[in-house]
């Protein structure tokens, strides 16, 4: 039995995930760049240190973890800031694209070696991504950043296939985390529909964009 390793698992969705699928027994690899005393008292295997928009950080990661077989690979490190086109602030677009675009994708890549045939990847995305679903506008960084880890995330799915590895794009719903100002569903509900999306998830239904709650696939 492999691991499920988890960015972003010191707090909100991610340690909520780590802690369910620790109650079920997932051996758990949880990573982050600050230790929370949560996940410390959890008792599954804290990776601190680790800044998913750093290479070298990660390449240090995948040092620590070698000879370890990942099962389930969760990219769920992600910031959301709040701009506008009153507001336009390009650090802050570039620091989103770095993190919550490029950072999955760094992690995937670093990581592929622990990866095997059967093995999932899973990119914890946004409907705010999605082009279609675009009513309001604003949030430039946030959006721009989730369409190209959607977009990513296909790439992904096609080019892993002939490996054996699924990929899924999963919306997690609006969740009552610090990100989202405590506003929206709570992390217990929001991680029960995502254990279901990752279980249920095949190398047919690989590349799908869902939410997490339903399971219905989401526009681009």
């Amino acid at each position: 039995m492999g691991y499920t390793l988890i960015t972003g698992a010191n707090r909100g969705i991610g340690l909520e995930l780590a802690r369910q699928l620790k109650a079920r027994g997932d051996r758990v690899i949880a990573v982050c760049r600050k230790p929370s005393t949560e996940i410390e008292a959890l008792g599954v295997r804290v990776e601190s240190g680790i800044d998913v928009g750093d290479a070298e950080s990660l390449a240090d990661l995948a040092r620590r973890l070698n000879g370890v077989e990942i099962d389930v690979l969760v990219n769920n490190a992600g910031i959301l800031r709040g701009d506008s086109l009153e507001r336009m602030n390009f650090d802050s677009i570039e620091e989103q694209l770095e993190v919550n675009a490029l950072g999955p994708l760094r992690v995937t890549t670093a990581l592929l070696p622990l990866l095997h045939k059967g093995s999932k990847v899973v990119i914890v995305t946004s409907r705010m991504g999605s082009m279609a679903d675009n009513g309001s506008g604003g949030y430039y960084g946030y959006r721009m950043s989730k369409a190209a880890v959607n977009a990513a995330g296909v790439s992904l799915a096609r080019d892993l296939a002939g490996r054996g590895i699924a990929v899924l794009l999963l919306h997690p719903g609006m969740v009552a985390t610090e990100m989202t100002g405590r506003n929206g569903i709570t992390p217990e509900e929001s991680v029960r529909g995502i254990v279901q999306r990752i279980d249920a998830l095949t190398p047919e239904t690989t590349g799908r964009f869902v939410h997490a709650g339903t399971g219905e696939e989401l526009p681009w």
